[in-house]
């Protein structure tokens, strides 16, 4: 139940973290309303998911989690630059990700 608490809480990361570029800095109610829940979210998951897994591999997963996806996101959604070297740097993030899920 842990990497499924861990698993969501990486999903609302990514939420919050693409809400912050919609909120305009908190100057718009309705994004930053949804931005500040997903932030609530995703720390009190990544906190439920901690109980049992390694500390160190569980913020490591979230995190990964989250910077994939906000990659991932800012490309499709932001328009943001598709390059070699970013592409590269992510997919070592996601392998890195998988090796602490799978040696955990």
């Amino acid at each position: 139940m842990s990497w499924i608490y861990l698993f969501l809480a990486g999903l609302f990361e990514i939420g919050w973290a693409v809400g912050l570029k919609y909120s305009e800095g908190f100057t718009r109610l309705w994004p930053s309303v949804g931005t500040a829940i997903a932030m609530a979210l995703s720390v009190v998951l990544l906190a439920m998911a901690a109980k049992t897994l390694p500390l160190g591999t569980a913020y490591a997963v979230w995190t990964g989690i989250g910077v994939i996806g906000a990659v991932a996101l800012g490309i499709v959604l932001f328009n943001e630059p598709v390059t070699v070297a970013r592409i590269a740097c992510v997919l070592l993030i996601g392998a890195g990700v998988a090796g602490l899920k799978l040696t955990a």
